[in-house]
């Protein structure tokens, strides 16, 4: 009896969890690799799943999926949204959903898992399926390395990943070389000095140096970069003070940065530095701002020859320009590190989640920014069919195009 994918899906999408919170998450998909035949373990890098599929002599693939939500409310009305909440890692408690589509990712690579057992008179090698939490904290891969997965499971001859996005249903988005962009997570303290809000004359007002950096922190993609260069530069959130007539000592900054290469990293984050220092000093501040890098991922970058494999494949299985150049995104992932610390070339593609007539309609009406909610939206939800069957034969495909 095969599985109700779509039951699964909307399942998954009713019950999202944050990262490394994933246990009901976990222990579904490892039920359904465990019923399939695969070697499963659970709990590996707190929450994550490795399961192997051993069919005779050959190449070893490992397939990637990832299962955590966002802090976000739902609110596309749908019969399944979300209503769950959870605790945040600072104690407060937050709607949560499937803004990001790792409910679709999971769904498709069980679909996957479960095409490639029925087949398995066909091809010949090793499988090994990750089921990656916190992939929205870039930590998750990380800490199923560190859980020694390179030294306890076959190695990979090839990583293969895949992400649910706003491109019409059918399309595959891929290219060879940076697919996605490297990011920093920094936090920024800026030291004040508090007093009462009807004497800011005796403080050093920590909240008017932050709104000062801010501004001067947009003029580095702005000012300082080539404009053909890729730089991001993004205050996600300010933190300072507890109430109106209080000034605070001190002000938090988070900062998300992105870039494709090494050198503009070097760049950017020599300019961050720069102009916090300054603001600093600008405000009379009597202790040097604090820099925190709270993750760092590397860029994606797939493999050249394997893209091409992989381009040919998904043409021949899903239809001739199926797959398209959808330009490098300046979102980043953590899947790369897998591949980089085996040493393994690595592809991740992008499959369309949105209704084609829709995208066509928003396309002609200029409007694709205003009407087709991206990736982290309240409103982001891709259509249930055909988006779970060309998720399913994607990676099927793709792993099948890598064994023997």
């Amino acid at each position: 009896m095969s599985i109700d994918l779509e039951a699964l899906y909307i399942d998954l999408h009713r019950h999202p969890e944050l990262s490394f919170q994933e246990t009901r998450t976990a222990g579904i998909a490892a039920q359904h690799l465990r019923d399939l035949g695969l070697e499963v373990e659970e709990g590996v890098g707190i929450t994550g799943v490795v399961a192997v599929l051993e069919n005779g002599p050959g190449p070893v693939v490992w397939a990637r999926a990832d299962m955590d939500a966002l802090p976000v409310e739902e609110l596309t009305g749908l019969a399944y949204a979300s209503t769950a909440t959870g605790i945040d890692p600072a104690g407060h408690t937050v709607p949560i959903m499937h803004a990001c589509g790792h409910d679709m990712h999971v769904t498709a690579m069980i679909g996957a898992v479960e095409k490639l057992v029925a087949d398995r008179a066909d091809w010949s090698g090793t499988l090994v399926v990750l089921i990656q939490p916190a992939e929205e904290y870039g930590a998750g891969s990380r800490a199923m390395l560190d859980a020694g997965i390179l030294d306890r499971y076959p190695k990979p001859d090839i990583v293969l990943g895949q992400h649910v996005t706003p491109l019409p249903v059918g399309t595959i988005g891929v290219r060879p070389g940076p697919q996605m962009a490297a990011a920093d997570g920094i936090t920024v303290t800026l030291h004040g000095r508090g007093g009462h809000g009807s004497r800011p004359h005796t403080t050093i007002d920590p909240v008017v140096m932050a709104a000062a950096t801010v501004m001067r922190l947009q003029t580095i993609a702005s000012r300082e970069i080539d404009p053909q260069g890729v730089a991001v530069v993004t205050v996600g959130s300010i933190h300072a003070g507890t109430k109106n007539n209080i000034i605070s000592a001190e002000a938090k900054l988070e900062l998300s940065l992105r870039y494709a290469t090494e050198e503009m990293r070097t760049k950017v984050i020599a300019s961050v530095e720069r102009i916090v220092r300054a603001e600093a000093t600008a405000s009379g501040a009597e202790r040097e701002p604090e820099f925190h890098t709270d993750h760092r991922l590397p860029p994606t970058i797939n493999d050249a020859d394997a893209t091409a494999r992989l381009t040919a494949a998904m043409d021949r299985a899903l239809g001739e320009g199926t797959v398209v150049d959808p330009g490098m995104f300046t979102g980043s992932e953590d899947v790369s590190w897998f591949a980089r610390d085996a040493g393994a070339p690595l592809v991740f593609w992008f499959w369309g989640g949105v209704d084609p007539a829709t995208f066509a309609a928003a396309v002609e009406n200029d409007s694709v920014a205003s009407d087709i909610p991206t990736n982290h939206s309240s409103y982001f939800a891709p259509v249930i069919h055909p988006t779970i069957e060309v998720g399913v034969t994607a990676m099927a495909t793709a792993v099948r195009e890598f064994l023997d």
